[in-house]
């Protein structure tokens, strides 16, 4: 029998077995074509060769060449055997492609072990820009998930799972610039990694919040028990979706269709459960700040149309927020205890018999685009904004975050961030259900004893934090509690350097700080394992563009505007209620201007230089309110510091240092700007001592009240 009819046969099998699908379109022929793809199964390989119209010839490695196993199905196609950590290994491919042959290589070199992106070679990327040939990414989804795989643990595995390859736009790598062959390897390698992070994120299927729920719990098993809260009670995907169901389709009596219904829920599972249910359902979850004041939940409730606010009784009396309810205007509030009492038996009926066998018959599954959360800024610049996130929106971060962190079956997320702030729903709820990793919900962040205890007991090997809190565990902290974590991922404030020092030299962990928006669901860029550069907040997430603006007086970076698919669909103003203000910049529309001056590296790491509105204009010079802190950080690494201004008639501006530290004088502070070479204009000659730096329920310092406190200082 030829070649080419064991293939056909080899083809019908896999696509009755499989169920193999092929998306995307084949570029016209190419003179020189380099297809690379991710590595997730012994079956790839076999997928490519039978699946792509192409007769090329695949690199594989010199041990799986020699294996007498592969041999046979080696000899269906062409192949060279190569060792990927040999660089002259790679110059029979080079040879290769400067002969016309189109060439599939594995740039990772071995199969996952993670299901994620593992480490990227430079060889194959070096012989892309050496040759200037083509690229062709395809993503290959759901191999992973076959006995061919290396995966093991809980991750699921079946024996025929569906499969499909997906081919990308065709691009292209230059020869980097840089001094030494070496370091244009490396660079050459840093542009692979970025193109295979790209595919894979371009991948993602288009889907709401449901649905995606329910391709989860399809994929990692309706029984797999994933969430946990402080009732020490674990629910499962199915648990899940019948909380998401039932809660639902009970709200959406009591609501009309399109309404933004408040939440007003501490890190509970039916918390979860409505952030998925109510879009299920045509209803929006409006996520309510329950620490802020009684008018920012107001200006909240306003700029939303919010008429409906759901809560729990008991929460409201442990959190005694009986008076902010109260003083709420023309809002109704529903009580889930007084729910569940209207639930009836032939509700019981449609859930058991109708709805959690038959989920997307009898649910509004509606469009990616459609609104899925409102969640609010926290009003440092003035009355709280609602910003509306899509489905598309909060599902492209998720994808993004996993496009470049290897989140697994075997990970188990401590969050204690709040649901209602946008790192702990994507981060903290979202991403690890939608991910398979189990995710332990705790309703304070300001438990700084508890919480390293309960990343001891229940064995948690992510956390989540802003520096104060993550700054606040390590000192209560025993040596221990932190010996199962894999990843602690700071954000939402700037971390600070004795509390990254503070986490290294206790426990060991390397601390990767992030870099966000609510308007951007949040994550804009993240450090990781594969790309970590010390005082950065890592690089831009695949998908997004950014641009840099000149700002007056400010030489190092530019205003950072920013679009993706991430981005949110628009602002909710109290000035304008329910009227959706789509996002727009100096730049165009559909671009967010972040407020942050950044600089960019050589790399594409990014390094935050302040806010635009955390700069003072002392004596004509713009000074960042950062690097007082920064000053006073390296002056008193112990205690906690921020930084604020007050009206100067003779400069402008003064600067004003609040602190916590009371022998803290500025002749440290100046012996400080001295080592690290800043001017000694940014040197406070105003000190105001504190008991505790005011903190905003999401865990940023709160600077309006530090700025009312500094004019009356």
């Amino acid at each position: 029998m030829s070649r080419e009819m064991i293939k056909h046969l080899l083809a019908t099998v896999a696509r009755i077995l499989f169920r193999v699908t092929v998306r995307g379109t084949m570029p016209p022929p190419q003179g020189r074509l380099l297809v690379i793809a991710n590595h997730e199964s012994f079956l790839d390989g076999l997928l490519l060769g039978l699946f792509l119209p192409l007769d090329p010839v695949f690199v594989v490695h010199t041990t799986v060449a020699e294996n007498r196993w592969f041999r046979w199905i080696l000899s269906l196609v062409d192949t060279l055997a190569v060792d990927p950590t040999s660089p002259m290994a790679m110059k029979k491919v080079v040879r290769l492609i400067e002969a016309g042959r189109p060439v599939v290589i594995f740039p990772e070199g071995r199969i996952t072990t993670t299901g994620s992106l593992m480490k990227t070679y430079d060889g194959p990327a070096f012989v892309a820009a050496r040759t200037g040939a083509t690229i062709l990414p395809v993503k290959i989804d759901g191999a992973a998930r076959t006995y061919f795989s290396r995966m093991g643990g809980r991750f699921p595995r079946r024996f025929f799972p569906r499969l499909s390859l997906t081919i990308h736009p065709t691009t292209r790598i230059p020869m980097p610039e840089a001094p030494t062959a070496r370091e244009r390897r490396r660079k050459a390698g840093e542009a692979m990694r970025r193109i295979m992070q790209e595919m894979i994120f371009a991948s993602r299927p288009e889907a709401t919040l449901f649905e995606a729920l329910l391709d989860a719990a399809s994929i990692h098993g309706y029984g797999r028990r994933r969430v946990e809260d402080l009732k020490q009670q674990e629910y499962s995907y199915r648990d899940l979706i019948k909380m998401a169901l039932a809660l639902g389709r009970l709200v959406e009596r009591e609501t009309v269709d399109g309404e933004n219904v408040g939440l007003l829920l501490p890190n509970l599972a039916p918390t979860l459960g409505l952030v998925f249910g109510l879009p299920a359902f045509g209803r929006t979850a409006a996520m309510l700040n329950y620490t802020a004041g009684t008018d920012a939940m107001q200006a909240a409730c306003t700029a939303a149309r919010v008429r409906t606010v759901l809560t729990s009784r008991a929460f409201v009396a442990q959190a005694r927020l009986e008076d902010k309810l109260a003083a709420l205007e023309g809002v109704r509030t529903l009580y889930l205890e007084d729910l569940r009492e209207t639930l009836t038996l032939a509700d019981k009926l449609w859930l058991m018999l109708l709805a959690l066998p038959f989920p997307r018959a009898f649910t509004r599954i509606g469009s990616a685009e459609a609104p899925a959360v409102i969640l609010f800024t926290s009003g440092s610049e003035g009355k709280p904004k609602g910003v509306v996130l899509s489905h598309r929106a909060l599902l492209a971060n998720i994808a993004q975050i996993r496009a470049v962190v290897d989140f697994s079956v075997d990970d188990k997320v401590l969050n204690a961030l709040p649901l209602f702030h946008s790192f702990g729903l994507t981060a903290g709820g979202l991403l690890p259900l939608l991910s398979g990793s189990s995710v332990f919900l705790y309703p304070s962040p300001l438990h700084y004893r508890v919480i390293p205890e309960l990343a001891y007991d229940r064995c948690c090997s992510v956390l989540l934090g802003t520096s104060t809190f993550l700054g606040n565990y390590a000192k209560h902290a025993h040596p221990y509690d932190f010996h199962r974590l894999r990843y602690v991922i700071a954000g939402a404030e700037k971390l600070a350097e004795p509390v990254r020092e503070l986490w290294f030299d206790k426990f060991g962990i390397r601390i990767f700080e992030g870099y966000g928006a609510t308007e951007t669901a949040p994550v804009m860029a993240v450090n990781t394992p594969m790309a970590f550069r010390r005082g950065t907040v890592g690089q831009l997430l695949p998908g997004m563009k950014a641009q840099l603006l000149p700002v007056p007086g400010i030489d190092a970076g530019g205003l950072l505007h920013v679009t993706g698919p991430n981005l949110m669909s628009g602002y909710l103003k109290a000035d304008r209620p329910g009227v959706l203000q789509p996002p727009s910049s100096e730049v165009g529309e559909g671009w967010y201007e972040t407020g942050d001056v950044v600089a960019f590296d050589e790399d594409g790491f990014v390094r935050i230089v302040g806010r635009v509105k955390r700069f003072a204009k002392v004596a004509g010079e713009m000074v960042s309110l950062e690097v007082v802190e920064k000053l006073a950080a390296a002056a008193s690494p112990a205690a906690q510091h921020a930084a604020s201004t007050q009206p100067d008639a003779a400069k402008g501006e003064a600067l004003v240092l609040f602190t916590t530290d009371k022998g803290l004088g500025r002749e440290a502070l100046v012996a400080a700007a001295k080592a690290q070479g800043a001017a000694e204009l940014a040197v406070p000659r105003k000190i105001v001592v504190l008991d505790a730096l005011p903190l905003l329920g999401t865990g940023k310092i709160d600077y309006v009240g530090l700025k009312q406190l500094a004019e009356t200082a």
